[in-house]
């Protein structure tokens, strides 16, 4: 068992190396800490590309026609066979008489046209009765679609399914991206561990030599080069959880104050970053420690010959 002046050892021992090896370890934390913020800005762009994409899929219904003669109670029972399937956010059933009066509200001054097809059972009024439904996940549209030409009552199906595949793909892009971004920087962050470690180690050699010769074990002696990469990890994830906690903020002031009703909609749809902060600094100082423990481990026994 590690007594407390061991352990006070190895923090002191990690912490000097870092300070011997000053330009080397800032390069390390300056790397790191880009590093993490460009890994955080995508997740993050990822995270907020899926809130969006999510908002426009809620936006995109899916209208399931219904013969004009239905009864109240065929109705009832298309709407009993609706909640059965999965994928069905929400529905609402809107009759011939609703549509013609949404009809008459979008034309605005013009309305007087639509007159004749006013009116609770006009045979006049070509517009049908329908279930109005929101798909919680328009990557499985298809089968969604499948699903509600099955059930009896229900004449056909009209469905953006163009703006599904669209969507989808530019889902799969984000992730895919995203995590090749993710594989890259890491490993970019682990050859900078490995080439301060390996600094250290060489600048350390004779005292390593001499600790080995008076009875020091391998791991006491890697221990410090690995709390020097826990040190390291952990600083850069600080100061990388803090920048871009500052910029992410910042670019939502940004984006508050622009005039533009497209922009605004786009505002109105990102995630706080207060929402995912714990998710976030779970990420960086897991990331971080992760990267810098698993760095010193790696490469000490590399270059450390003792």
């Amino acid at each position: 068992m590690m007594r407390g002046s061991s352990f006070g050892y190895l923090i002191k021992e990690g912490a000097k190396n870092i300070y011997a090896n000053r330009l080397m370890s800032f390069a390390s934390i300056g790397t790191l800490v880009a590093c993490m913020l460009l890994i955080g800005s995508a997740l993050l762009f990822s995270i907020n590309v899926n809130s969006f994409v999510g908002y426009i899929e809620e936006q995109n219904e899916v209208v399931a026609l219904i013969s004009d003669d239905a009864t109240e109670q065929e109705v009832e029972d298309i709407s009993n066979q609706l909640t059965l399937i999965d994928n069905i956010l929400d529905f609402t059933y809107v009759s011939k008489e609703q549509a013609i009066e949404e009809q008459m509200a979008l034309y605005g001054e013009s309305a007087f046209l639509l007159e004749d097809f006013e009116g609770e059972n006009n045979p006049e009024n070509p517009l049908p009765n329908s279930f109005r439904l929101r798909i919680k996940d328009l990557s499985i549209l298809s089968s969604t679609i499948m699903k509600l030409e099955a059930v009896e009552g229900i004449e056909s199906v009209k469905a953006p399914t163009e703006v599904a595949e669209i969507l989808s793909s530019i889902k799969r892009a984000v992730y895919s991206g995203g995590m090749f971004i993710v594989l890259i920087l890491m490993a970019v962050s682990l050859v900078i561990i490995a080439n301060t470690i390996k600094i250290t180690v060489f600048n350390r050699r004779k005292e390593i030599n001499i600790m080995k010769y008076v009875g020091a074990t391998d791991g006491f002696i890697r221990l410090p080069f690995i709390v020097e990469g826990f040190l390291l990890g952990i600083i850069s994830a600080v100061l990388a959880f803090g920048v871009l906690w500052v910029g992410y903020n910042y670019v939502l002031q940004v984006l508050a104050e622009n005039p533009s009703a497209w922009i605004n909609q786009i505002y109105q749809n990102t995630i706080p970053f207060q929402k995912v902060a714990l998710q976030m600094a779970a990420w960086f100082g897991g990331g971080g420690i992760g990267i810098g423990v698993f760095g010193s481990m790696f490469f000490v026994n590399k270059y450390l010959k003792v």
